[in-house]
């Protein structure tokens, strides 16, 4: 607060601008919160954070094609080449949304909302007839591509014309806790299934994961908040380990092949199938 100047000049004079532009104190933001969108951190533990988030985005990344390509005639060189072209893709559209769009610290990945309608796609029936599996990938891919195509043009011209701001504006921040809490809800369908395929990798994940966000914090009580803002890191890296000594040690020799391609670490075939 500059305080003092000039007398009586008809009350207070509205800021200059380029004062809007200047950063305020992380407190002032939002008591609690570290980095706000003007104070990110700094460059190491940024590219840290960002890491994380890969680790966080992969599980949906390498699950959609996993579940999507059987289903659509492709083998582990499909899966591997899907899975590149979305990770590529998360990265170009990360990009442009830090650069151009709402700025906000996410990453942006694929979605499990176009699942049922990808599948609808899958199953149509023009599909149907065509023998050659390859050439069936390459058709329904087609097909998926264009549709998202169209889908997404509609919500560009929503975004780009200024129309949704003025839907946004009627929006209250209650009725984003119907939204959030569905998507949350709509999650659990994929997540715990999943886990209860390998319960002796994927139970020990989760509780890790709550140790180091929610326990260790209190524990240690210290200015650095390592644990809880590398809770993912760490706990993926430990399991991973975990899982890795199990597969070496040969705890699923003799198992079924539905636990192996779950469990082990050297089943998924994505690195092998994937070309330089």
């Amino acid at each position: 607060g500059g305080g003092g100047g000039g007398g009586g000049g008809g009350g207070a004079a509205p800021p200059p601008k380029q004062d809007e532009l200047q950063p305020h104190p992380v407190k002032e933001q939002l008591p609690g919160v570290a980095y706000c969108i003007t104070s990110p951190p700094p460059w190491p533990e940024a590219i840290l954070l960002g890491f994380q988030h890969y680790l966080v985005m992969l599980g949906t990344t390498v699950l959609i094609p996993t579940s999507l390509v059987p289903q659509m005639g492709g083998g582990k060189e499909e899966k591997a080449k899907m899975i590149q072209t979305l990770l590529f893709v998360a990265g170009v559209n990360t990009l442009l949304q830090t650069l151009f769009g709402t700025r906000l610290p996410a990453v942006i990945g694929g979605s499990y909302t176009y699942m049922p309608t990808t599948i609808s796609i899958i199953l149509a029936g023009r599909y149907t007839d065509i023998v050659n599996p390859q050439e069936k990938f390459e058709k329904i891919m087609r097909g998926i591509q264009g549709a998202l195509i169209v889908a997404s043009t509609l919500q560009i011209v929503l975004g780009f014309s200024g129309l949704w701001r003025n839907v946004a504006r009627f929006l209250s921040p209650l009725s984003a806790v119907p939204l959030v809490a569905l998507s949350g809800f709509g999650l659990y369908e994929f997540g715990f299934p999943v886990l209860a395929k390998c319960i002796e990798i994927g139970l020990p994940e989760i509780i890790l994961l709550l140790v180091f966000s929610q326990y260790i914090p209190h524990i240690t009580r210290g200015e650095r908040q390592v644990f809880d803002r590398f809770a993912v890191i760490f706990s993926v890296v430990i399991v991973w380990i975990y899982a890795h000594l199990l597969t070496v040690g040969g705890a699923y020799k003799n198992s079924g092949p539905k636990t192996q391609i779950s469990c082990r670490t050297d089943r998924a075939g994505i690195i092998g199938a994937s070309p330089w």
